[in-house]
C-alpha cells in the first residue's frame, strides 16, 4: 500500500508539473494541416489537424514550441505562462519551396520548367464533391470542367483545348503510379494532391499516353505519429435549378390550332407538366472513416466510406462503397517498400437514356393517367404517337453494378549516397454488370411489348503495369543533377460476354437469367481487345547555381494497335528555366520575392484509336454463294475497308511562361502562352455508296489542327491581426481552335447528326475550329405571300425562316451554308475565395465559360406536334408584324434544316459552392476526447447565370464533332449539404 501511494504520489507531481498548450497554426490565408508543432530539445511532438489546431503537453518550465511547415519560415515560440498559443507562419521569401507531384518523382515548384497546376487535400476537402474532378472545376487556369448531373456519371476534361480529333479525348489519369481511364472509383477524401501536367514538357514522359494532358492523383500516405481517426460526412438534398418552362395546355391548344387547323383541339384539356412530373428532390449523403498513423520504421492509412445518391429524375439512385489500404515499411535505412489499394462497388438503378427528350416532347394535354387509371395515351388525342413519360419511368427495369480493384505496390533501394531504384507493379481490375428487363406489357398505343425480353452483358477490364526507374541525384557546387532512367511495360485486356432472350417471366430477381426464357430466341453477344505497351524514357534535371534551369526528356514509346512498321515512336521534349531573382542586379529590388522566366517544347502521342483498325476483314455471309459446276460453295467479300496504315496522332507544343511573387510572396501571379498542335488527327470521314462497304465510312490520318492561348491565375493571401485571414485567386484562360490542314482536300468533314432528316449540324474545315456549327443564317420570318414571292422561297409559307442568299444567285441550297458558332469554348475562368474569421471560416468559388455556343437540338428534333418551350410560345410569329426572329408554330419542313435560330449563346457565371463551416474551440472538443470538430453548411451550384433556353448550359459530347449539342442533356442540379468533420 506504501508503494501504490508513493506512486500515485509522483505521478499526481508529474502531471501538476505539465499542463496542455492549445492553439491554431494559420499561413498563407488559411488553416494549415500537418504543421509540426515541436517542444524544442525533447523529442515531444504533435502536428495540426485539418483546421489547423494542435494539443501539446509542455512543462511549466517555460519551453519553447518550435512550428516547421514546407513552404513557410520555422517559428520558434516560447511557452511562458501562455495556455493557449495561436501562430500564423510567414512563407519563405527566399523561393516558392511548394513542392508538387511530376512524372515518376516530385520537384519544387520553383525548379519546375513546364506548366504544372497544382490542387492540394485542402480544396477537396472543402467541398461536396462526388467525383474529384469536380472538385477542380474552375480552380485550375486552361482546364475545362463539363459536368453532369447523373449520378456517377464522370465529368468530361479538357486541357488547353481538344487534344485529339476523335477517340479518347479524356486525359490521362495516373493514381499512386498506376495508369486509370477515369477517378469515378477514388473518393475526393482520399486525395493528398492532385497535379495537372499542362504543356508537352512536362507531359512528355508519358508518351504516348498524353496528347491530351496527365492528371497525376497521389492519395493520402500514413505519417510518424500516434493513430488519428477521421469521420467526414455530410447530408443533403438536390434540385434542379433553371427548370425549363414548357407551354400548358391552353398554351400548346393554341399552338397546335395555330399549326394545324383552328379549333382542332379545345379547351377543358388535361394540364401536365411533364418536367415536374419526372423530377423529384433527391437526397444525398456521403459518409468516410479514416485512420492513418505510425513509427518511424512502418506507417499506415485506411479509409473506408459510403455513398448515396438519387438523381433527380423518380427511381434513379447510385451507391458506391470505397475502401482504402495503404502501408509504408521502411526494412532497413536504405530499402523501403509498401503498397496502397483501393476498392470500389456501386450499384445503379438506371432511368431512360431519353427521358429527358421524352419529357420535353410530351404535349401537356397528354395526362399521366386517366380517369380508370391506366396511363394518359396518345391514342386518345389527335397529337401523334408519343411516349408517355411516366410509363416509360415505370416500366424501365434496368439494373447496374461493378467492382474494382486499384493498386500498386513498390520496392525501393537507396545506395551510393545518389542513387535510387524504384520498382513498382500496378494492377487495375474492373467488373461491370447489367441487365435490363422489358416485362410483356401494354401501356400505351406506342409503349407496349407483346412478349418479355431479358438482356445481361458482363464485361471484365483489366491491366498491369510494371515500371523500373533508377535516379541519380547529385550536388557538385553551384551544379544540382537528377538524371532518371524508366522502362515500362503494360498489357490491358478487356471482354464483354452477354445475351438477349425472350419470353421471362419476372417473378423476382432470381428470375432475370438467360436459361429461363425462350431458348429459340437465345442471342449471344462476345467482343474483346487485348493491347500491349512497352517503353523506354529518361529525364535530366539541372541546375546552375539555383538560376538557370533545364529539363530533358526523351521517351521510345511503343503500341499493338498500331502497323508493326509504325508502332513506335520518340517522344521528346526540352524546357528551360530563369529563376530572375536569383541574379546579383535583382539583390537591392524590394519590389518582387520571386519571378522566374520559363520555355518548354514537346511533342506528345495519342493511341485512342480502335484496336487492329488496319486489319483486313473477310466478311463471310450465307448470301455470299459462289457456284462451280452447279455446287454451291459458302464465300466471302471485303465490306470492310480500313485505312491502308495509321500513323499516331502527334501534339508539338510550345509553351512560354512566367512566374511572379510580391510583398513576401503573398501575392503570387503565374502566366503562359501556348500553341499545341495537334497533327495526323484521326477522323472518320463518309464513304460514297458505291463503296460496298458495310459502313458509311472510314477512319484515318485526315486532319490537323491547332490550340493557342493564354492562361493567368493570380492569388492573394493575407492575415489581418491575429484573428481574420482570407485568400482571394483568380484564373482566366482564353483559347482558340483552328483546323489546319485536310488530307480530303476541300472536302470538309461534317458530322453532329441530328435524328430529323439526317441533318448534320457541324463542319471541320481549314481556318475554323474543329466542330463548328454549319448551316443557313436566319435573316428574319417572312410576313406575307408577296415577301415570298419576292425571294429565293418561294415554296415557303408566311411564319417561315428567311434564309440568307450568300452567293446572290437567288436560290437557297448548300452553297449558302455558312459557319454559325463554335462549341469550343474560347474563355474559361474562376474566382476562389476563402475567409477565416476566429473559429468561424468561409469559402465561395464562381465558375464561368464565355465565348462558347451551343446546338439547341431538342428544339431541333421534331416528328410533328412536340411540345414547345415557354420561351418559343411567347415569342413566335402569329400574324404580319409578330415577330421577326421566332417562327410560327408549324416549325415543320425547311424549317428544321440546320439554322442559326437553333445556335444561341453557351455562356454562364455559376456560384460554384459556398460553404460557411464553424470550429468548436480547441478547449471544449479536448474536453470531448476529440483533437477537433468542424461542422458546415454548404451550397454547391446553387446559381447559375445564363441565357441558353435549356436546363443546362454545360452541354458536352462524345468527340470535338459532336460537341455542345442539346440532345437531352442531364441537368446539373444545386445540392445543399449539411456536414461534420470529427478528429480523434
Amino acid at each position: 500500500m506504501l508503494l501504490v501511494a508513493f506512486l500515485m504520489l509522483n505521478i499526481e507531481q508529474a502531471a501538476a508539473q505539465q499542463r496542455t498548450i492549445t492553439g491554431k497554426v494559420s499561413g498563407g490565408g488559411a488553416p494549415l494541416i500537418g504543421v509540426s508543432v515541436a517542444l524544442k530539445g525533447t523529442t515531444t511532438a504533435t502536428a495540426t489537424d485539418v483546421d489547423g489546431n494542435y494539443s501539446i503537453p509542455v512543462p511549466d518550465n517555460n519551453g519553447t514550441l518550435v512550428f516547421s511547415y514546407i513552404g513557410f519560415l520555422t517559428q520558434e515560440v516560447p511557452v511562458g505562462t501562455q495556455s493557449s498559443i495561436n501562430v500564423t507562419l510567414l512563407q519563405d521569401a527566399k523561393a516558392l519551396e511548394e513542392v508538387v507531384v511530376v512524372g515518376y518523382g516530385t520537384q519544387q515548384k520553383r525548379d519546375v520548367t513546364g506548366s504544372i497546376s497544382s490542387v492540394k487535400s485542402q480544396e477537396f476537402e472543402r467541398q461536396s464533391s462526388q467525383n474529384p474532378v469536380s472538385s477542380i472545376q474552375g480552380r485550375v487556369a486552361g482546364v475545362q470542367v463539363t459536368n453532369s448531373g447523373a449520378p456517377g456519371a464522370s465529368p468530361q476534361v479538357r486541357i488547353r483545348g481538344v487534344g485529339s480529333a476523335q477517340g479518347g479525348l479524356e486525359p490521362l489519369y495516373v493514381v499512386d503510379g498506376t495508369f486509370v481511364s477515369d477517378l469515378s472509383f477514388l473518393n475526393p477524401a482520399d486525395i493528398e494532391s492532385m497535379e495537372i501536367l499542362k504543356d508537352a514538357s512536362s507531359a512528355s514522359i508519358y508518351g504516348i499516353r498524353a496528347a491530351n494532358g496527365v492528371v497525376l492523383v497521389t492519395t493520402k500516405r500514413g505519417k510518424t505519429g500516434a493513430p488519428r481517426i477521421n469521420y467526414n460526412g455530410f447530408v443533403g438534398v438536390q434540385r434542379v435549378t433553371n427548370k425549363l418552362e414548357m407551354t400548358d395546355a391552353q398554351e400548346y391548344a393554341t399552338l397546335y390550332n395555330e399549326k394545324n387547323a383552328p379549333g382542332t383541339i379545345g379547351s377543358n384539356l388535361p394540364n401536365t407538366d411533364w418536367f415536374d412530373e419526372i423530377l423529384q428532390t433527391a437526397n444525398i449523403q456521403n459518409h468516410q472513416v479514416s485512420a492513418s498513423g505510425g513509427t518511424d520504421r512502418a506507417t499506415y492509412s485506411l479509409s473506408a466510406g459510403y455513398l448515396n445518391q438519387e438523381g433527380v429524375v423518380k427511381g434513379h439512385e447510385y451507391e458506391r462503397l470505397t475502401a482504402r489500404l495503404q502501408t509504408d515499411l521502411k526494412l532497413t535505412d536504405k530499402i523501403k517498400v509498401g503498397y496502397s489499394g483501393i476498392f470500389s462497388g456501386y450499384k445503379s438503378t438506371d432511368i431512360p437514356g431519353d427521358i429527358f427528350y421524352q419529357a420535353f416532347v410530351a404535349p401537356p394535354v397528354l395526362p399521366v393517367r386517366k380517369a380508370n387509371g391506366n396511363y394518359g395515351d396518345p391514342a386518345d388525342y389527335p397529337i401523334g404517337n408519343f411516349a408517355n413519360p411516366q410509363a416509360s419511368l415505370d416500366w424501365y427495369n434496368q439494373k447496374s453494378n461493378g467492382q474494382r480493384l486499384t493498386g500498386n505496390v513498390f520496392g525501393e533501394w537507396n545506395f551510393l549516397n545518389s542513387f535510387t531504384f524504384r520498382t513498382s507493379l500496378g494492377l487495375d481490375y474492373a467488373i461491370n454488370e447489367f441487365r435490363n428487363f422489358q416485362s410483356e406489357d401494354s401501356l400505351t398505343t406506342v409503349q407496349k411489348a407483346q412478349i418479355s425480353s431479358l438482356t445481361r452483358s458482363r464485361s471484365k477490364a483489366n491491366s498491369w503495369l510494371w515500371e523500373n526507374t533508377l535516379t541519380f541525384q547529385k550536388t557538385l557546387g553551384d551544379h544540382e543533377f537528377t538524371i532518371l532512367a524508366g522502362t515500362s511495360a503494360q498489357e490491358a485486356f478487356n471482354e464483354t460476354l452477354g445475351g438477349s432472350v425472350k419470353g421471362v417471366n419476372y417473378e423476382t430477381e432470381a428470375n432475370l437469367y438467360l436459361g429461363n426464357g425462350d431458348q429459340t430466341t437465345l442471342l449471344a453477344f462476345n467482343s474483346a481487345g487485348r493491347e500491349k505497351f512497352q517503353s523506354y524514357f529518361g529525364r535530366i534535371n539541372y541546375s546552375l547555381m539555383g538560376r538557370y534551369l533545364l529539363t530533358a526528356t526523351l521517351r521510345y514509346d511503343g503500341s499493338s494497335k498500331f502497323p508493326e512498321s509504325d508502332r513506335y515512336d520518340y517522344f521528346p521534349s526540352i524546357g528551360l528555366g530563369w529563376v530572375v531573382t536569383e541574379e546579383s542586379f535583382m539583390q537591392n529590388q524590394e519590389t518582387l520575392n520571386f519571378l522566374k522566366l520559363r520555355a518548354s517544347w514537346g511533342k506528345l502521342g495519342n493511341n485512342n484509336v480502335p484496336s487492329n483498325i488496319t486489319s483486313q476483314v473477310v466478311n463471310f455471309d450465307p448470301r455470299y454463294v459462289a457456284f462451280f459446276n452447279g455446287i454451291a460453295y459458302p464465300g466471302g467479300n471485303l465490306t470492310d475497308f480500313p485505312p491502308p496504315t495509321l500513323l499516331w496522332e502527334v501534339v508539338k507544343e510550345t509553351d512560354l511562361g512566367a512566374e511572379f511573387g510580391f510583398l513576401n510572396n503573398q501575392l503570387s501571379i503565374e502566366v503562359d502562352w501556348y500553341n499545341k498542335k495537334t497533327e495526323n488527327a484521326v477522323f472518320t470521314v463518309p464513304l460514297i455508296g458505291t463503296s460496298g462497304a458495310n459502313r458509311s465510312s472510314i477512319m484515318g490520318n485526315f486532319a490537323s489542327f491547332q490550340n493557342r492561348g493564354i492562361e493567368l491565375a493570380v492569388r492573394w493571401n493575407a492575415t489581418v491581426g491575429d484573428d481574420f485571414s482570407y485568400n482571394i485567386g483568380a484564373n482566366f484562360s482564353r483559347n482558340k481552335n483552328e483546323v489546319t490542314s485536310l488530307s480530303t482536300g476541300n472536302v470538309s468533314l461534317a458530322g453532329g447528326s441530328i435524328p430529323v432528316g439526317g441533318y448534320l449540324t457541324t463542319i471541320s474545315r481549314v481556318g475554323d475550329p474543329i466542330g463548328s456549327f454549319y448551316g443557313y443564317i436566319m435573316d428574319g420570318i417572312f410576313q406575307t405571300t408577296d415577301e415570298i414571292a419576292a425571294s429565293a422561297q418561294t415554296n415557303a409559307k408566311p411564319g417561315d425562316f428567311i434564309y440568307r442568299d450568300i452567293n446572290d444567285d437567288n436560290v437557297i441550297d448548300s452553297r449558302d451554308k455558312v459557319i454559325l458558332g463554335n462549341p469550343n469554348p474560347g474563355i474559361t475562368y474562376g474566382i476562389n475565395t476563402g475567409f477565416a474569421y476566429k473559429n468561424f471560416d468561409l469559402q465561395l468559388d464562381i465558375q464561368g465559360v464565355a465565348d462558347r455556343d451551343i446546338y439547341n437540338g431538342n428544339r431541333n428534333t421534331r416528328y410533328g406536334n412536340e411540345n414547345y418551350d415557354q420561351d418559343f410560345y411567347d415569342n413566335r410569329w402569329r400574324g404580319p408584324g409578330t415577330s421577326n426572329s421566332y417562327p410560327s408554330a408549324n416549325l415543320t419542313g425547311n424549317n428544321l434544316d440546320p439554322n442559326s435560330f437553333y445556335v444561341e449563346s453557351g455562356d454562364y457565371v455559376r456560384i460554384r459552392n459556398l460553404q460557411l463551416g464553424y470550429n468548436f474551440p480547441t478547449t471544449m472538443v479536448n474536453r470531448w476526447k476529440m483533437q477537433g470538430l468542424r461542422i458546415f453548411l454548404n451550397a454547391q451550384n446553387p446559381i447559375t447565370l445564363f441565357d441558353y433556353n435549356g436546363f443546362s448550359p454545360e452541354v458536352g459530347g462524345p468527340s470535338p464533332i459532336d460537341y455542345g449539342i442539346d440532345r437531352n442533356v442531364y441537368p446539373l442540379s444545386a445540392t445543399y449539404n449539411l456536414g461534420v468533420n470529427v478528429t480523434f
